[in-house]
């Protein structure tokens, strides 16, 4: 027997073990075996894109759907086509979904044709046809605690809940962004929280990612039932409104103000994925036009952008208080405290092994292999937190790579590295740079007099001469109309849109920030494309992408760790088996791949992309090209010079800006 087969045939048997007894044991996804992933097998049944896949509970079988409009159900393990079916869309299937507690019986699916089908599998019939969404229906979502329930997706903005119980078969708008956003508004993807199913997170077009619990939407639509005048009752039913404690919102702090750039390179934002960790403690976000962002359920920091607006500081005994705020918005305060105090400072010693680590990514620094140089960084930082120089670093790596998000990235670095140390010089004057980078233009010369009169023997250092310099040519070209500052209040930034509420704003102005950033992938072309966690506690990240690979980076350092060529043309579908170390990928290509371990004895693997460095940056240059050039590649012509150049070719940003602000510590 072989050894694909044994393997596929240990792990049917695991599967199955865990079914009769009840006893869950996770295979544990762990670096050995990420470096052993390959390519086990192809299903073929489709004649079309597959759009969509889903595991089962269980893990013993796998529903797909396609652009040929039908839906599969497929014994993965043993390479068998269980079930075969037409679901009666006339348009390309976007999502299916195992209903909870059916016995895997029932099937959901949603697709391109506005309309939602409820299947049972067992008689193979479609028994539910909803035709209530006006648009496509991109995603569904399910929820073990609400049996017979579920929610739709769709591009009309709004999202839909069914209930099978209920005799008349009808559905039910929960939220409806156009209310928020006016007519261009379209919800792309959603995902109910595994631990708490009352909360369920929405992607849309645009930047921001909601989080609404919905028990406190329904308590709110029953309380308005209360109303006695129809005509209050009446509006209050149509308004579809969300009361302030029932939503919160995520955004990574930069792309609110790179809206208008995007757009005018028609690069869109859109969130093609949302999906929660396995402890329901984090939601992961695949972000259309840019970066797979992570952010932390649990935590309340602000974007910078929007903490940037008030006094840069204000002296009092012994300490500076920076209270930020923006436009007038009267926003929480955050305290970053100057001492004076030297044995309240971090120690900037490491021990042997980090101090390594840390030449090593000097060394990846100075040869100007930037994302190298990064990943070290990283690496150190996850083993020591709390030591300012690091983050210094790793800041001035971000500041020459200059990726999409690279210099907010970095503004962040900066930011902890003075909070661990005030003292740090080399953190401060990145952080004035960084404003600038960003056009907060004014907070980057308020930044830099504070350097100035902190540091007085670098005031006319080459450093701050050249900064002087880029803010006064930036102020100039501003007069003349050349340029544009982040000034603009949220109103000002959000004009490609026809309608902004007042509770819009107001949740937007409450928004929170990411915790990580995941980067090498490029998600231009669909917008379906998912990412995902990885292992049973989340160690892994996963995203497919528009050059046909599959990315999976380590979930805490946010270093790469391989990529695998997945299709001959985009990624888009990335399912990780519910306990095991296996992934189901799809894409263009009318095959689904399954993608296990391979042997130790397995001499090669043709899927691995040994370049991994090169192909990030070719997929950086790919989402910062000229549209025109990325429609040429994606019908299959070549455009030379894509591989190996930065977004931005070559960076001589040293020869003026001199040893404060590059060199790392």
């Amino acid at each position: 027997m072989s050894n694909v087969n044994i393997t596929r045939d240990i792990v049917h048997r695991q599967i199955q073990d865990k079914r009769t007894s009840g006893f869950q044991r996770f295979y544990h996804v762990t670096d050995p075996l990420i470096k052993r992933l390959g390519l086990e097998a192809e299903l073929k049944g489709h004649t079309g894109c597959v759009n969509c896949l889903e595991w089962n509970q269980n893990g013993d079988l796998l529903a797909s759907g396609s652009d040929d409009q039908h839906a599969i159900i497929w014994d993965p393990f043993r390479l068998k086509k269980l079930t075969t079916m037409h679901t009666g869309h006339s348009a390309n299937i976007f999502s299916v979904k195992f209903l909870p507690h059916s016995g895997d019986r029932i099937l959901i699916t949603g697709a391109a044709d506005t309309k939602v089908h409820v299947h049972d599998l067992t008689v193979k019939e479609t028994v539910h046809m909803f035709s209530d969404h006006t648009s496509r229906v991109k995603r569904i979502a399910t929820a073990p605690l609400w049996p017979n329930t579920f929610w739709s997706a769709a591009e009309d903005g709004t999202i839909r809940q069914y209930d099978l119980r209920e005799s008349s078969k009808r559905s039910e708008v929960i939220i409806d962004l156009k209310t928020f956003c006016g007519q261009l508004a379209e919800a792309k993807c959603l995902a109910v929280n595994p631990r708490d199913n009352n909360y369920m997170a929405v992607g849309a077009n645009g930047p921001f990612v909601r989080l609404y619990d919905i028990r406190m939407i329904h308590n709110s639509r029953k309380s308005m039932k209360k109303f006695k005048t129809s005509a209050v009752r009446t509006f209050l039913e149509t308004d579809f409104g969300i009361p302030y404690g029932a939503a919160q919102y995520y955004v990574a702090g930069h792309l609110p103000w790179k809206l208008r750039d995007y757009n005018s390179r028609l690069r869109v934002l859109v969130s093609t994925y949302v999906t929660f960790s396995p402890d329901g403690t984090e939601l992961l976000v695949n972000m259309g036009g840019e970066q797979v962002y992570l952010f932390d359920l649990t935590s309340t920091q602000k974007p910078y952008t929007l903490l940037l607006r008030q006094a840069w500081q204000s002296e009092e005994v012994g300490e500076v208080e920076t209270a930020y705020g923006l436009n007038g918005l009267h926003l929480p305060a955050t305290h970053v405290r100057y001492t004076q105090n030297k044995m309240q400072l971090s120690s900037t010693d490491l021990p042997p092994h980090l101090e390594k680590i840390k030449q090593q990514a000097n060394d990846a620094f100075a040869q100007q292999h930037w994302t190298q140089a990064i990943q070290l960084y990283s690496l150190g930082i996850n083993q020591s937190s709390s030591n300012a120089v690091l983050y210094g670093n790793r800041a001035a790596a971000y500041m020459k790579r200059k990726w999409d998000g690279d210099h907010y990235d970095a503004l962040k670095d900066c930011l902890t590295a003075l909070n661990i140390n005030p003292e740090h010089l080399k953190a401060h004057f990145r952080l004035a740079r960084c404003l600038f980078e960003l056009k907060y233009v004014s907070e980057a010369l308020q930044c830099l007099d504070d350097f100035k009169g902190k540091f007085p023997d670098q005031a006319h250092s080459s450093a701050c001469d050249a900064l002087d310099k880029d803010i006064k040519a930036f102020y100039t070209e501003m007069v003349t109309g050349d340029q544009d500052s982040n000034n603009s209040s949220l109103s000002h930034v959000f004009n490609r849109y026809d309608y902004i509420s007042e509770d819009e704003l107001y949740f937007r102005e409450k928004t929170f920030d990411y915790k990580r950033r995941y980067c090498g992938h490029c998600n231009t072309t669909t917008d379906i494309k998912e990412a995902n966690f990885f292992g049973s506690k989340g160690q892994y990240i996963i995203s497919g992408s528009d050059d046909g690979s599959f990315f999976i980076w380590e979930k805490e350092t946010t270093n790469l760790v391989r990529i695998m060529q997945g299709d001959n043309s985009i990624v888009n579908c990335l399912q990780p088996h519910p306990s095991y170390c296996s992934l189901a990928s799809s894409g263009i290509d009318p095959v689904i791949r399954l993608w296990n371990p391979r042997p130790e004895t397995e001499s090669e693997n043709g899927r691995v992309v040994e370049d991994m460095e090169g192909a990030a940056q070719a997929n950086q240059r790919r989402m910062n090209a000229d549209p025109l050039e990325v429609m040429l590649q994606n019908m299959g012509y070549r455009i030379t010079g894509l591989r190996n150049v930065g977004p931005e070719g070559s960076d001589d940003e040293d020869s003026s800006d001199g040893n404060v602000q590059c060199r790392p510590s």
